[in-house]
């Protein structure tokens, strides 16, 4: 159990890690845009496209635990990567739908992997939040009043 915490812990630093560079390459990308005039006509643009951006982070995130579940020994009811995915993507989502399960020695790594999610996914509300009230700020501080 300690061996499957540790590689768990690892992999939570790894997302953690994806989620923070993701971030910060999306606001560096995004800033000038952001400043752009006429603001207002873009921001569909900006707030579907940060949706897909995070959407994507987190598919690359439960990707990652995919493989630790595919390689990690001990570990035998993923005899593919789609099965793996989807483990891990209901697993990330703390969806458990629990029509697939891993065995009793390995579980602590789907809770971790849940933890890590959600907490992740909260990350990304955030952001979310935090993009739309850069848009609200420039729209009602006469940055765009077309």
């Amino acid at each position: 159990m300690l061996f499957n915490i540790f590689v768990g812990l690892i992999v939570i630093g790894l997302t953690v890690i994806i989620q923070g560079y993701g971030t910060i390459f999306w606001v560096e990308r995004k800033r000038k845009f952001l400043h752009q005039e006429p603001f207002f006509k873009n921001i569909r643009k900006l707030l579907i496209s940060t949706s897909i951006f995070v959407l994507f982070i987190h598919l690359i995130q439960a990707s990652l635990w995919a493989l630790v579940y595919m390689y990690l020994p001990g570990i035998t009811e993923f005899q593919t990567f789609e099965k793996s995915l989807y483990f891990s993507l209901v697993t990330f989502t703390t969806l458990g739908y629990g029509d697939i399960t891993i065995s009793s020695a390995n579980r602590v790594l789907s809770g971790l992997e849940a933890i890590n999610g959600i907490t992740l996914i909260g990350w990304s509300t955030a952001f979310m939040f935090s993009v739309f009230q850069q848009v609200l700020r420039n729209k009602y501080q006469g940055k765009d009043q077309k």
